[in-house]
């Protein structure tokens, strides 16, 4: 059964915007040069397997701080209709020249990423309902679930796919 959501919002909820996140990495190329920022193509994938990790409890990262009130940031982020702005800082367990996870083999660490990009989207249970996003604190699935879809677009428009 496909599932269908808001169309105004973008989500891996939506078997469409998920269909788009796969095809635009399936474009993606060890060699994609960057549009701004300092990763690699092949760190960009790592980054983002390392950030759904963070959803499936995989991996922990610290709080970071912010001048605005954690809900006022999640809510700009999540719903304000703006693109996400390059040279946004992420925290060190994520940072591919701190503590982010190295690339090994691109095709494999791709595989690894649509694989966990399927089974965050296919997951029914509510699990990720909770889990603590090191900006945005709590969030509910549905949430994460957008957040996961933005985040894979911030950083394909990053690479041009």
């Amino acid at each position: 059964m496909t599932r269908e959501v808001d169309r105004t919002m973008k989500t891996l909820a939506c078997d469409r915007d998920k269909a788009e996140i796969l095809r635009r990495l399936t474009a993606l190329r060890h060699d994609s040069v960057r549009r701004w920022g300092r990763m690699s193509a092949h760190q960009m994938v790592c980054h983002l397997t390392d950030g759904y990790r963070i959803l499936t409890g995989e991996r922990i990262t610290t709080p970071a701080t912010s001048s605005l009130p954690r809900p006022l940031m999640k809510w700009i982020a999540l719903y304000a209709p703006v693109k996400w702005p390059a040279g946004i800082s992420t925290t060190p367990e994520l940072d591919q020249n701190i503590g982010g996870t190295r690339p090994v083999a691109f095709e494999a660490d791709i595989a690894q990423l649509v694989q966990l990009l399927e089974t965050i989207a296919a997951d029914r249970s509510g699990r990720f309902a909770g889990q603590l996003h090191p900006i945005f604190g709590a969030m509910s699935t549905s949430a994460w679930l957008r957040w996961a879809y933005l985040h894979a677009d911030h950083h394909l428009r990053q690479f041009g796919a």
